[in-house]
């Protein structure tokens, strides 16, 4: 149930109503705490905060012509689903965040790998969001992904 569209934008503006003023918030939360060298842009067809070509220009080595992914949000048909790839990738920083998460939301913890899922719109913890996009610089996630494709 990905939102329509080909541009930041665009995809703002499809998501569904019930649940538009909470997904823009969680957006502005990122866009607002993401380091330099990050952006918000099109990733695989959806939200996401990528590196760009223009500081990583080989791409996602799965398909080089997309942007290195770093996270994304999604609007599905039970959740808001915000997926981090440092939290996937770096074990301290999963720690950080599991450990973190009881102390902003009453919610308990519905995680994946790299996915968090919101299913009560009323519990997201914003500033812990925010928090999390300021644990990892560009350069620090393109060293990580770098390493992890050399094992």
């Amino acid at each position: 149930m990905k939102a329509p569209g080909v541009t930041v934008e665009e995809i703002l503006e499809n998501i569904p109503e019930d649940r538009k003023d909470v997904f823009h918030k969680l957006h502005q939360t990122i866009v607002a705490h993401l380091p330099s060298g990050f952006e918000a842009g099109i990733s695989y067809g959806g939200l996401g905060y990528i590196i760009p070509h223009s500081l990583y220009p080989a791409g996602y080595h799965c398909k080089p012509s997309e942007p290195l992914p770093f996270a994304g949000l999604a609007s599905q048909k039970n959740s808001i689903n915000f997926y981090h790839m440092g939290i996937y990738a770096d074990p301290a920083l999963h720690d950080w965040f599991v450990a973190e998460y009881p102390k902003h939301s009453a919610q308990k913890l519905d995680m994946g790998k790299s996915c968090i899922r919101f299913k009560k719109l009323d519990q997201i913890p914003f500033t812990l969001i925010g928090e999390l996009m300021q644990k990892m610089t560009a350069q620090q996630w393109i060293d990580l992904y770098e390493g992890m494709l050399k094992k």
